[in-house]
């Protein structure tokens, strides 16, 4: 029998490990599925009843309100969960380090993985089914927003490969992580256009990763569409690609202690 070579036996757990974590994803909750299509679908629904109430915002310079607010949400959510769930892979998997073949970084960058193909399912129906209803969600640019999206993710796997082995050390600190993507969220010009907010706000946002990969990828949906100056794809490119080398580092580094955890 012909030895397999250490790319092999990589793919091969990282595919084992993808179908385990996508059969305990959706079997682990009745709602699975249906959640994770109707989580967005309520955040819109909510967003636009605020919009509603206050009646503050009826007007972003190059796209429509509902348009605008599903790249936005979907664009942070495929953050946030690549870098929450993953950060708690592998406490979640520990009893499988057994197996001298798989490594913790393993199951932080699988979980990481099947995030991101679920978000992007979800994200290609919720612009699907926008586009039934008649609204102006087609994407003008196509690279520039698959290049954001991606970058995104990526991202979210970088933080996850860090907060992954604060949580499997410190398993207070999830607590806390988890509560940092609260602000996050009003913070990376999700819900309220950027360039609305005052300039000394502006000034401060503009060292948010975040913001500067969800309002290119907005530029990809809205031709039209303005932001505020110094929006540049690059610095999260960067951060993203030093946090997954940072991460990788640490995760080489202590990998004697995550698997005693």
């Amino acid at each position: 029998m012909k030895e397999r070579s250490s790319l092999q036996v990589t793919l091969h757990v990282w595919y084992a490990l993808f179908m385990r974590e996508a059969m305990a994803r959706m079997s682990g909750d009745r709602f699975g599925w249906t959640w994770m299509l109707l989580e967005p679908v309520a955040h819109i629904m909510l967003m636009i009843a605020v919009r509603e109430f206050m009646g503050r915002i009826r007007f972003i310079p190059g796209a429509d309100f509902i348009p605008y607010l599903i790249v936005g949400l979907m664009g942070f959510f495929i953050f946030r969960d690549a870098a929450t769930r993953s950060m708690s892979a592998i406490n979640a998997n520990s009893g499988l380090f057994a197996y001298r073949q798989l490594h913790p970084v393993d199951t932080v960058i699988v979980r990481a993985a099947l995030e991101g193909v679920l978000k992007t399912i979800v994200f290609m129906l919720l612009v699907v089914g926008a586009v039934f209803i008649g609204l102006n969600i087609v994407p003008m640019d196509p690279l520039r927003v698959i290049i954001a999206w991606l970058t995104l993710w990526l991202l979210g796997l970088g933080f996850g490969l860090v907060f992954s082995i604060a949580v499997t050390l410190v398993q207070e600190s999830e607590k806390i992580i988890r509560m940092m993507m609260f602000p996050l969220y009003f913070l990376s010009g999700v819900i309220i256009p950027v360039q609305l907010m005052p300039h000394s706000v502006q000034q401060v946002l503009i060292y948010n990763p975040i913001l500067h990969a969800l309002e290119s990828m907005r530029y990809g949906f809205f031709p039209a569409y303005r932001s505020i100056h110094g929006i540049e794809l690059m610095y999260p490119m960067a951060l993203s690609l030093g946090m997954i080398l940072l991460g990788l580092m640490l995760q080489v580094r202590l990998k004697t202690k995550l698997m005693a955890q």
